[in-house]
């Protein structure tokens, strides 16, 4: 019976840490998005994670009465580095390389789509704050 046990345990130990690596630290899917930044925000209570949200213009098949939407992506971002560049691009086209895990942990942030890197920004036009003034370039 303490043989049974034992074995018991091990084995659900080894099947919750599978499952808490597949559901939280796997790598899902990888991809590339670009777009227009929406927003981009520092939030929350206890963690401080990165926020954003960028629209892609596109078809949108579901649709039929109209030809062209724009798509929301919704993502977080854990590099303080990455952050800045993103928020320094504002008002331009920027192409974002993200990781999409299984589950969210409140550290990494609100999204399972985690960028971590920048591909390219557009140079688009010069942006400027309300008051007329441009806005900084971005850091490279």
């Amino acid at each position: 019976m303490k043989k049974f046990i034992t074995i018991s345990s091990v084995v659900l130990v080894v099947a919750l840490g599978l499952f808490l690596y597949f559901k939280f630290w796997f790598v899902y899917s990888t991809g590339v998005n670009e777009g227009d930044i929406n927003y981009f925000q520092r939030e929350g209570f206890l963690f401080k994670t990165y926020e954003g949200k960028m629209i892609q213009t596109g078809y949108n098949s579901k649709n039929t009465s109209s030809t062209i939407q724009s798509n929301e992506f919704k993502f977080s971002v854990e590099d303080e580095r990455v952050a800045q560049k993103i928020d320094n691009a504002s008002g331009r086209q920027i192409k974002l390389h993200w990781k999409r895990y299984l589950g969210t942990l409140p550290w990494r942030g609100n999204s399972q789509f985690v960028v971590d890197s920048i591909y390219s920004v557009g140079s688009g036009r010069q942006a400027e704050d309300p008051f007329g003034n441009p806005m900084p370039p971005v850091v490279e």
